[in-house]
């Protein structure tokens, strides 16, 4: 051991700066998770936000040489998206809620109650079970006893995806307008060079770009295949109930089934099983395989990743993230590997540079060589 008056003297210099770090270190991470427990009610919102402010990039762009103004332009770009996206949806939820009405009262009919009879006329365990399901179907004012209740539940739920909607737009509006600022911070912040930043920002637009229009695009499809399914089979309405189950297909979990599943039980109730054998199938199968294996295949294409890899990024980071997982997902997975693109490019820099230098890159070859 060294002497007392030999023992270095800096050890408390040394205290005296590493206290100051760790308290600030302390200070920022708790900083870091107010602002997470303030921002994480909105991280839906915000992440449709920078996927539509990515995919109409072009849009604003076109927009933003022909206007001058930032504000203008970025206030036009969002208000085309607008008028795309959120009017449509909002003028189709009064016919859906119609329909859904019409359809309900059609089953209660004694038209309906009729031909049901006459189905199960000769099959007692049948008939037991529809008289116990029509017992359970409540009538017009029985339905309107039990949803009082919920309706204010149902009222905040509402009022809460209304305030989604207007976050992702208002966002949105200031990712277009300060796209150029928001990127040069990233990239001062960011341990990356400006060529890996740049490939980075590269990749992480192709991704949402391909998972957004890859989902509208697998949606246009379904959407497409069951308003001629309907229009071939001689349902009401085909072109609209294709545009709904076009708008529902882009949204996780609810998809097109929620529209073919009810109409193919009506028809059976109204005793055209063959119809409704043909719908089932048709939505069963074809339906559902367009979006099972053409949207993997499609996005994985896009964002050159195994079919494999790409299914299980989507369908991964729907369990994960809800319905920001058919963005997060795919973005997470292609994000992983660029950065391992990164390692890998930094790694051979590396080798490359030490062979320069007239060094092998294998010690242990250069031990070996020696002893021999």
């Amino acid at each position: 051991m060294l002497p007392e008056d030999h023992r270095p003297r800096d050890e408390p210099a040394t205290s005296a700066r590493l206290a100051p770090t760790i308290a600030l270190a302390i200070l920022t991470a708790i900083v870091f998770f107010l602002c997470w427990r303030m921002t994480q009610p909105f991280v839906p919102a915000l992440v449709w936000a920078a996927a539509l402010a990515i995919v109409s990039d072009r849009l604003h762009r076109c927009i933003a040489r022909r206007v001058a103004r930032p504000n203008l332009s970025a206030a036009l770009t969002t208000a085309v998206l607008v008028v795309v996206i959120a009017l449509p949806t909002f003028a189709l939820a009064p016919l859906m809620v119609d329909k859904a009405r019409d359809g309900w009262e059609h089953l209660r009919s004694p038209e309906v109650r009729l031909r049901i009879d006459e189905l199960v006329r000769d099959k007692p365990p049948l008939a037991r079970a529809v008289n116990w399901v029509t017992k359970q179907m409540p009538s017009g004012e029985e339905m309107a006893k039990r949803v009082a209740p919920r309706v204010p539940g149902f009222l905040s739920g509402s009022m809460w995806a209304s305030v989604q909607v207007l976050v992702t737009f208002f966002a949105l509006f200031y990712l277009l307008r300060d796209r150029d600022a928001v990127l040069q911070y990233l990239r001062s912040i960011l341990p990356l060079t400006p060529g890996e930043a740049t490939k980075l920002f590269e990749r992480t637009a192709e991704v949402v770009r391909a998972s957004v229009l890859g989902t509208v695009a697998v949606a246009a499809v379904q959407g497409l295949l069951g308003g001629l399914m309907f229009w071939w089979l001689g349902l009401p309405a085909p072109m609209l109930w294709g545009l709904v189950m076009f708008l529902l297909s882009i949204l996780p979990v609810l998809g097109a089934a929620i529209v073919w599943i009810p109409a193919a039980g009506l028809l059976l109730l109204e005793g055209s099983w063959e119809k409704a054998l043909v719908l089932t199938l048709w939505g069963s199968i074809v339906v559902a395989l367009v979006d099972n294996l053409l949207y993997p295949v499609l996005i994985g294409r896009q964002l050159r990743l195994h079919t494999l890899a790409a299914f299980v990024a989507i369908v991964g980071g729907l369990v994960a993230f809800g319905g920001t997982g058919l963005v997060n997902g795919p973005l997470g997975l292609a994000l992983g590997v660029a950065l391992l693109e990164v390692w890998k490019s930094r790694i051979n820099a590396d080798r490359d540079s030490t062979a320069a230098d007239g060094t092998s890159v294998d010690p242990v070859a250069d031990e070996l060589r020696k002893s021999g």
